[in-house]
């Protein structure tokens, strides 16, 4: 499995009803896409009252099951719609250590990411050991929809990517981004 995400940052004085109205009228267009887990429509809005951010975002984040399926969609007509929209966004792409998704993730109306320097020479198996009980901590005690961690050598960094159906107060440190969830396409769950 693949995870991906693009971030537009938006100027601060963006009218985020446009993200909003976008993800309403095309977030349904990947809800059967083939080779996608889920697509989580996420955005930040810096004068919400329910999320913390600093910055207005558009940033959707992707669970590919392979490789074939985000070449297909990066290569097709809906990123080069997004292109033409936003400009030419940085992708980031993680391989992904685990991930633990409910069948009531379609529920999430919130996200929380977190992306995590990992130190030279760190015992990569130890850590994702340590990851995969993180993630089913924040399932079990914390009530994630889904948690998913992954990993990039070339940065040397994890992401933690968890949906919530609520707002998680509980997870305000400095890395975390808190992200409003406009819309989940879960073709995967329907396989």
């Amino acid at each position: 499995m693949i995870a991906m995400q693009y971030s537009f940052v938006l100027p601060a004085d963006y009218d985020m009803d446009v993200i909003r109205q976008r993800i309403a009228s095309k977030g349904h267009l990947l809800d059967h896409f083939p080779g996608l887990a889920f697509k989580a429509y996420l955005s930040a809005d810096r004068d919400s009252a329910s999320i913390h951010s600093r910055e207005n975002l558009y940033a959707p984040f992707y669970l590919w099951e392979s490789s074939e399926g985000m070449n297909n969609f990066l290569c097709g007509p809906s990123f080069e719609g997004l292109v033409k929209s936003f400009g030419w966004p940085s992708v980031k792409v993680w391989s992904v250590w685990q991930a633990s998704l409910s069948a009531e993730m379609a529920a999430a109306r919130y996200a929380t990411r977190e992306v995590i320097a990992i130190p030279p020479f760190a015992a990569l198996s130890e850590l994702r050991e340590r990851e995969s009980g993180i993630a089913q901590q924040d399932i079990v005690s914390q009530g994630a929809l889904a948690a998913v961690t992954a990993f990039e050598p070339g940065s040397w960094t994890l992401v933690r990517l968890r949906l919530w159906r609520n707002a998680n107060d509980s997870l305000h440190r400095e890395q975390i981004q808190h992200y409003e969830v406009g819309h989940m396409s879960v073709p995967g769950l329907q396989r």
